[in-house]
C-alpha cells in the first residue's frame, strides 16, 4: 500500500490523535483525594494525641544554691534589701574598676491591668528628686503675651519666651524645648499646638499652666522626667554611684511613689517588679517591701472608726449618768 498524501487523513486516524481533553487532578488521580483526607486525619490523631499526653513536669526551682559555681535557671532569682543592693552596686564598681560617677538605672515592671479589659494608660511624668545627680538643665518654654511677665520669665531662666507668634516655629520644628509652661490668659490661643505637643501641651494636671512662672521655671528647669516604654515597662536613670547611699535611696523612693499615683489604691499595686543596677553592673531584683508607699484600705479604717466609736459610747453613757 502506498502512504498516503501530504494532507490526506485516513478514516478514523482523527480520533485516534485527537488530544483528549484536560482532566481534573482528582480525575486523573482517582485515589489522591482519598490519600489526603487519609494524612490529615492521621496527623490530627497526632496531634490529639500529642495534647492527651501530659507534659512533663517541671520540679520547682530551688532557693539557694550550695556551691559556687551552679546553674541558674535551677534556682529562684534572688531578691535583695535596697540598701544592701546599693552597698553590692559600690561593691562591684570597686572591684572591677570602673568609673565610681556612673548612673544608677532603676527598670520597673508595672502591673497595669484594672477592672474587666480596663487598664491604665502608658504615661509619662516628671518629679522633683531630693537629691539632683547632674548640672543639666532642662530647656523650658514659657508663653505669655504680658510684657512684665514675660520679664520676669528670663530673669528666672526660661530659655524661651513669647506669645502666639511662636507656634509657626513650633509647629514647623524650628523651636523645640524639653517642657512648655503658659499662663492662663493666653491658653485658648494654643488649642493648634495640643496634637503637636501632645503630652507637652501646657495643662494644669501637669502643673504646667498656672500664674506663677517662678515657680514653674524652678520645678520643669530640674525635674526628672520618665516615661512608660513597651506598655508596661520603665527605665530611667536616679542618681550616681558615689552619692551616699541614703540619697539613692530617697530618689529611688521619691520616683516609685510617683509612679504609683498613677493606678488606685484599691487595686494590686502598679509595681510588680523593681531591678537595680549601674552603667557597667548586672541587674539586682529588689524587695519591694519598705519601698512602696504604705496604703491603708477605706475598710481598715472604717472598722477601725467604728471600734473607736464603740468605745467612746461606754464613756460617754458612764459620764451621763
Amino acid at each position: 500500500a502506498l502512504a498516503p498524501r501530504c494532507g490526506w487523513v485516513l478514516p478514523g486516524l482523527e480520533q485516534r490523535l485527537a488530544v483528549p481533553a484536560a482532566l481534573s487532578p482528582a480525575a486523573a488521580r482517582p485515589y489522591a483525594a482519598a490519600a489526603t483526607t487519609a494524612k490529615k486525619d492521621a496527623r490530627r490523631t497526632r496531634q490529639e494525641k500529642v495534647k492527651e499526653k501530659p507534659r512533663p513536669r517541671r520540679p520547682p526551682l530551688m532557693t539557694k544554691p550550695v556551691d559556687d559555681v551552679y546553674l541558674t535557671w535551677l534556682y529562684r532569682r534572688p531578691s535583695y534589701q535596697l540598701e544592701q543592693a546599693v552597698g553590692m552596686l559600690k561593691r562591684f564598681q570597686e572591684l572591677d574598676f570602673t568609673h565610681p560617677k556612673q548612673f544608677v538605672y532603676i527598670n520597673v515592671f508595672l502591673d497595669m491591668a484594672l477592672q474587666k479589659k480596663k487598664k491604665v494608660d502608658p504615661f509619662s511624668s516628671s518629679v522633683s528628686l531630693p537629691y539632683r545627680f547632674t548640672d543639666e538643665v532642662n530647656k523650658v518654654l514659657v508663653f505669655t503675651e504680658n510684657v512684665q511677665e514675660a520679664e520676669v520669665a528670663r530673669e528666672h531662666g526660661a530659655a524661651i519666651v513669647g506669645g502666639v507668634e511662636l507656634m509657626k516655629w513650633i509647629l514647623e520644628d524650628e523651636i523645640q524645648a524639653d517642657f512648655y509652661v503658659a499662663v492662663p490668659a493666653i491658653i485658648p490661643k494654643l488649642i493648634p499646638l495640643r496634637n503637636k505637643l501632645k503630652r507637652k501641651y501646657p495643662s494644669t494636671r501637669r502643673n504646667s499652666l498656672g500664674s506663677d512662672i517662678p515657680k514653674m521655671l524652678q520645678f520643669f528647669r530640674e525635674c526628672h522626667e520618665y516615661t512608660v516604654q513597651d506598655e508596661n515597662i520603665i527605665k530611667t536613670r536616679i542618681a550616681r554611684l558615689d552619692m551616699p547611699t541614703e540619697h539613692i535611696i530617697a530618689n529611688l523612693k521619691t520616683i516609685i511613689h510617683d509612679i504609683c499615683t498613677f493606678k488606685p489604691s484599691n487595686f494590686d499595686p502598679i509595681v510588680q517588679r523593681l531591678v537595680i543596677r549601674s552603667s557597667t553592673s548586672e541587674g539586682l531584683l529588689l524587695n519591694l517591701d519598705g519601698i512602696l508607699p504604705q496604703v491603708e484600705k477605706a475598710e481598715e479604717k472604717e472598722e477601725e472608726n467604728a471600734a473607736d466609736e464603740d468605745q467612746q459610747k461606754p464613756v460617754q453613757e458612764s459620764v451621763s449618768t
